[in-house]
């Protein structure tokens, strides 16, 4: 009987189209295929790039103060603008601009408001290019030693200008931090070891005591004899 119904069973669901497995009067219909809509991935946006701000028709360094590129045709301002600029070109351009925010004349070129907004520029075109290339080691070793540069000439001029370290900070949107204070875990052995230290020098100290209370002594005593030999 049993037998029976799975035989009919089986013979409805390959008349249906599915796949069934008959194995010792047993029968199994899989459940139907469903084909779900693949979720797509979502863009990282990183930050906006130091050089976002550039106008694409101004005209490049080099030939900004030739006459005749701003009269030539559209043709050539196109050829000379910073729409068809090389990623240097647009690199050297925001340098300059950075450095007129900050330089204390127009001849101030090595001043260190100047290395600073040199070293910012560097900074930030590093970090936009290790968004792209997070294994490129040796620029990173870069970008962290002119990071570690100019942390330490803003400290320098904090200390010597503060009303010029305050123009450059907010001239060119860097935040200040200041570096944590000295912090070591106390181990045991290092405890261990202070307190012998400790002991040590309590103990030289305490010898010291003794030898200049003994030279004293002397000297006093030398002294009394020779207050006697002469009356």
């Amino acid at each position: 009987m049993l037998a029976n119904i799975a035989r009919r069973a089986c013979s409805s669901a390959l008349l249906a189209g599915q796949r069934v497995s008959c194995v010792a009067g047993c029968f199994a219909v899989p459940p139907p295929v469903r084909h779900y809509a693949r979720g797509t991935k979502m863009r990282k946006t990183g930050p906006v790039s130091q050089l976002s701000d550039l106008p694409p028709t101004a005209i490049k360094m080099d030939y900004a103060a030739v006459p005749l590129a701003q009269t030539t045709d559209d043709v050539v301002k196109r050829l000379l603008s910073l729409e068809l600029a090389s990623h240097s070109e647009k690199l050297r351009l925001k340098k300059e601009q950075l450095i007129a925010k900050v330089q204390r004349d127009e001849n101030d070129h090595s001043s260190v408001e100047v290395q600073v907004a040199v070293l910012t520029t560097r900074i930030r075109n590093l970090q936009e290019h290790l968004l792209k290339h997070h294994k490129d080691k040796a620029n990173k070793r870069r970008m962290l030693m002119a990071i570690d540069q100019r942390k330490k000439l803003l400290k320098n001029l904090r200390l010597v200008r503060y009303d010029a370290f305050e123009k450059v900070c907010e001239q060119l949107g860097i935040t200040y931090t200041f570096p944590p204070e000295y912090y070591r875990r106390a181990t045991r052995r290092w405890l261990a070891k202070k307190a012998f230290c400790i002991k040590v020098f309590k103990e030289v100290q305490k010898q010291k005591a003794e030898q200049r209370l003994k030279m004293k002594q002397s000297l006093s005593e030398a002294a009394e004899t020779k207050a006697v030999e002469t009356n």
